[in-house]
């Protein structure tokens, strides 16, 4: 099929814009000119091209049935590649291990592409467990990161293929260094693991996808396994709650592992105590000026003798009591619940929670009521 371009000539008055439009109607024409085959006596179909132009990749209708059916076999499909990497746990583990216990400087983590994110992962979670330790990209390692990476290092690279070539160029230097190399990858004769001196296996039989292509049961494989290597080695290490929570001081947990009662506590000429023999009367002024719904009663020496609180109160005003001739001892409830200073903010919370009581005065060492909190001051605290 031949197509014909015929431009008409333009008036001298537009000239230059004439040879612009002339130049562009040449050009939009030549990307529609098709020329037929003489040798083989061939033509464009129409057809066929159009049939070209319209051939792309159709959309399967899908159903939300079909969505869970497939997340589900996902999921079995991960769940088992997990289970599975039980049985390639070796001596080799304990090695990986002991490397880690032993290091006096850094654990160095690395990887590229989706093993790069685990990495990134791994090495977080091992920071976060007491195990100093840091991600380094090997493409950026082999144009100068690597000056991070001393005698004292351990290195962990990940890669399932275990050839990746970012990571290939990068291991002379780290064996040059004699820096231990813990290796996690799905492929035990590769490049990766034939250098490293200890093996990790985390080979799987097949990815999760129905392509078998996208990276899934690899890459979880291969995080459940940083995570247990982590967990391994912060449990040889003792590590403990409180220094968890040292390294979390941001989150809800830092705070609950944290906090301590006399951090949050009110302390101020608003603490809520009265002296014992103080009329009720008078007493309710000292309680709404406290604003935390109770009153701590006590002696000379600010010791605690009770607690006044709004169901206190109620019982009182229902038996008909004379707020103004009644003393506040006759009302209180002797003795009462208490928390120590010292106590973790978390303390207090359970004390509320278990007994069913809205706010506590707060003791010193030596019983003197030195503060109050109730449950505003928990939850603005970021307690509860």
């Amino acid at each position: 099929m031949n197509w014909t371009i015929s431009i008409k000539p333009l008036s001298n008055q537009n000239k230059h814009s004439g040879k612009l439009k002339t130049k562009l109607a040449a050009t939009h024409a030549r990307s529609f000119h098709t020329v037929a085959d003489t040798n083989e006596g061939a033509s464009t179909d129409a057809t066929a091209v159009a049939t070209a132009v319209s051939a792309e990749p159709t959309r399967k209708a899908s159903s939300t049935a079909t969505f869970l059916q497939t997340a589900r076999k996902v999921l079995d499909a991960e769940a088992q590649a997990v289970a599975s990497l039980k049985s390639n746990l070796d001596d080799q583990f304990s090695d990986a291990c002991q490397r880690l216990l032993d290091c006096s400087g850094r654990v160095v983590v690395t990887g590229v592409g989706k093993s790069g994110h685990i990495a990134n992962k791994i090495a977080a979670t091992l920071a976060s467990t007491g195990t100093p330790a840091f991600f380094v990209h090997p493409a950026e390692a082999s144009h100068g990161d690597l000056g991070m990476i001393t005698k004292e290092d351990v290195v962990i690279a990940m890669s399932y293929g275990g050839e990746s070539d970012e990571l290939k160029t990068i291991l002379p230097v780290i064996k040059r260094l004699k820096v231990p190399l813990i290796a996690l990858t799905g492929q035990p004769t590769s490049s990766l693991a034939k250098a490293a001196d200890a093996v990790l296996n985390v080979s799987v039989s097949q990815e999760a996808c129905s392509l078998g292509l996208v990276p899934t049961n690899s890459t979880t494989a291969t995080l459940a396994m940083g995570d247990a290597l982590a967990v391994a080695v912060l449990e040889a290490r003792g590590f403990s709650a409180d220094e968890f929570a040292r390294t979390h001081p941001g989150g809800k947990l830092g705070k609950k592992l944290l906090l301590k009662v006399k951090d949050i506590m009110v302390c101020d000429n608003t603490l809520p105590t009265v002296i014992s023999g103080t009329l009720l009367k008078d007493s309710l002024f000292s309680m709404s000026a406290g604003q935390l719904g109770f009153l701590a009663v006590v002696d000379q020496h600010s010791k605690l003798l009770g607690v006044f609180s709004d169901g206190d109160l109620r019982r009182a005003l229902d038996h008909n009591t004379d707020i103004t001739t009644t003393c506040i001892d006759d009302v209180m409830t002797t003795g009462g619940y208490a928390v120590n200073e010292e106590q973790l903010a978390a303390d207090a919370l359970l004390i509320m929670e278990q007994r069913r009581i809205y706010a506590l005065p707060v003791l010193d060492n030596h019983n003197r009521v030195c503060g109050a909190l109730n449950m505003h001051t928990l939850l603005h605290a970021g307690i509860v």
